[in-house]
């Protein structure tokens, strides 16, 4: 099946390598011409800008915006929507907002052209492990795409199957799901966000307790002198607090236990906002997920072990650079 890309980021380029290993054809455009160059190949051809790009895909045309939620999505989305015709679709693989979702699909409804919401979880291990999707949208563009999606997804792997699963869908055992119409992705994938900045802070706090444990301000009695690396490790295996973010800890301890090179900066990209808002709105209480975004706001005045951490596990998973301040 052949693919437009357009954003070729941390995560955009991944998508296109992972889709070109299982066979697809994509036509891929970026702003940095080097990058473009960077991935053309064997099953990969360049564009220099967006018309160029809607050029060289076939009808019906497929295109995958993967740019920072904001303006310059907006602007490429309705670019694609002028340039575009009846029966092809729009995907927006970034962490957009739902409620744009919803009025760009609208808009693009008007013109006869499919428009998908689909949230991306996976980061910079993405094109090795697969990527998580949450999908909004109408079915019948969802439909046609499942190529792509199955592409990019997981696959079932090793993990255990869920008890009396089996009348249900069988696509979200291989990591990817239609959630329902158009926003629906996104909104989903904002809770996602919104949880992962709890159970990163759950963390990170945690290990914050380990760490002062050793300060003199503990009697002495009661001072323990702990490796968190080790902790780190240990509760890898076995233990209920396992999880991925926990892998990725132990990594990041392991490699510099200090933590020397962050600064305990913490930037949040607007979903854990956006979760919160919602929650507000749904009158839900949502006092962790609510702590862990005023964590962060406050993590930009003060420096700590729970806030290097939290930095070192944004790193490690998608390749967030902290901003120079």
């Amino acid at each position: 099946m052949q693919l437009g890309m357009i954003g070729l980021g941390r995560m955009g380029a991944n998508l296109v390598r992972r889709l070109v290993r299982h066979g697809h054809d994509c036509v891929v455009f970026d702003q940095n011409p080097e990058t473009v160059a960077g991935l053309v190949g064997q099953n990969v051809v360049g564009a220099a800008n967006l018309a160029d790009l809607v050029g060289k895909l076939g009808q019906p045309r497929h295109a995958w915006v993967m740019l920072p939620a904001g303006e310059i999505t907006e602007a490429t989305v309705a670019e694609l929507g002028r340039l575009l015709a009846p029966g092809d679709t729009i995907i927006d693989g970034g962490n957009a907002f739902f409620q744009d979702d919803v009025r760009r699909a609208r808009e693009m409804k008007a013109k006869g052209i499919h428009y998908l919401d689909c949230g991306t979880s996976g980061g910079v291990w993405g094109l090795e492990r697969g990527y998580c999707l949450m999908i909004g949208g109408d079915k019948e563009a969802v439909e046609r795409l499942d190529p792509i999606f199955a592409a990019l997804s997981p696959g079932e792997g090793t993990i255990a199957r869920t008890p009396r699963r089996e009348t249900r869908d069988p696509r979200v055992e291989r990591g990817y799901l239609h959630c329902g119409p158009s926003g629906s992705g996104h909104f989903v994938k904002m809770v996602h966000n919104g949880i992962e900045y709890g159970l990163m802070q759950a963390y990170a706090e945690g290990f914050e307790i380990l760490r002062k444990v050793s300060s003199e301000a503990v009697p002495e009695e009661r001072r323990y002198d702990l490796d968190l690396a080790d902790i780190a490790e240990v509760w890898r295996r076995g233990s209920v607090v396992s999880s991925w973010l926990l892998d990725l800890t132990s990594a990041a301890l392991a490699e510099d236990p200090a933590l020397a090179k962050y600064s305990g900066f913490v930037e949040d990209s607007g979903e854990g906002r956006w979760t919160i808002n919602a929650a507000i709105e749904e009158a839900v209480p949502a006092d962790v997920l609510s702590a862990a975004l005023y964590a962060r706001f406050r993590s930009r005045d003060r420096e700590g072990t729970a806030n290097k951490l939290l930095s070192a596990m944004r790193h490690a998973f998608g390749g967030h650079v902290e901003p120079k301040t």
